[in-house]
């Protein structure tokens, strides 16, 4: 099984740089990058989940209605990713709700830090999908952590999926960056190790970074954007497909396993 996810978030790593960038601008990148995802998605007609701030919901209906229109499961990323707060947990399900009248089962912390288990599960989270349980010093460093999917409470805990072992983390930098070949290789042993794989990524990831070098985005980030981000990913779900792999949302994940 296969759980892809989208971090829906308006673009700000620039500010991380020193970059002023606006919520508008912002937005207006993670828009088209959020479009081309789809592209590729429907394409392979498979489904994936969206974790979409309020932010994000709020300022482009349009992209998520398409978002839930093709068959994509929408859940939470907080409010504001610039400035996550610990009432985003109770706010952002009740805007994204309100924007898409749907009810919202998953949360994910911007990037990926800590969240108040007893405030997801107060607020009737199913799952919560904010561990990168890697070897990488600093905020990805969970070795303490189990690598696959347990609970909290009534809340699943979904890991991203690390190799076993080694607890390389197999997340958005990482088809950025690796030789194709090896991501599909170590992809293929979490699934024979695990028997499911679940990974992130961004939607200004999709976007040409690299033809705005005053956003000062660092290498790392730029190598294989854009067009080529689509096209790597294109490759990653036609692999995956080959080999028959089932697509799911990540609430289908917990139905399956909870029920």
């Amino acid at each position: 099984m296969i759980l892809l996810s989208f971090d829906t978030e308006e673009f700000d790593v620039p500010r991380e740089h020193g970059v002023s960038y606006t919520l508008e601008e912002g937005m207006e990148v993670s828009r088209e990058g959020t479009n081309r995802i789809l592209d590729v998605l429907r394409a392979h007609d498979v489904r994936a989940t969206f974790f979409c701030t309020a932010n994000f919901a709020e300022h482009a209906p349009d992209v998520m209605r398409r978002i839930m229109a093709e068959g994509h499961e929408v859940a939470c990323h907080g409010c504001d990713h610039w400035e996550p707060r610990a009432t985003d947990v109770e706010q952002s399900k009740r805007r994204v709700e309100q924007a898409t009248g749907l009810t919202i089962h998953g949360y994910r912390q911007p990037r990926m830090f800590a969240v108040s288990d007893s405030e997801l599960e107060r607020m009737g989270y199913a799952y919560n999908s904010s561990l990168n349980p890697a070897f990488i010093p600093g905020r990805y460093m969970h070795l303490r952590e189990p690598r696959t999917w347990f609970m909290k409470g009534k809340v699943m805990q979904i890991p991203a999926s690390v190799t076993p072992w080694v607890r390389f983390p197999l997340f958005w930098l990482s088809l950025h960056n690796l030789p194709q070949w090896l991501y599909h290789l170590m992809v293929r042993r979490v699934l024979s190790h695990d028997g499911y794989f679940t990974t992130y990524f961004h939607p200004w990831e999709f976007y040409e970074l690299n033809e705005h070098r005053e956003l000062r985005m660092p290498y790392i980030i730029r190598h294989n954007s854009g067009k080529r981000m689509a096209q790597r990913l294109d490759r990653l779900i036609a692999m995956l497909k080959a080999r028959g792999q089932e697509f799911i949302t990540y609430y289908e994940f917990v139905k399956r396993n909870t029920h």
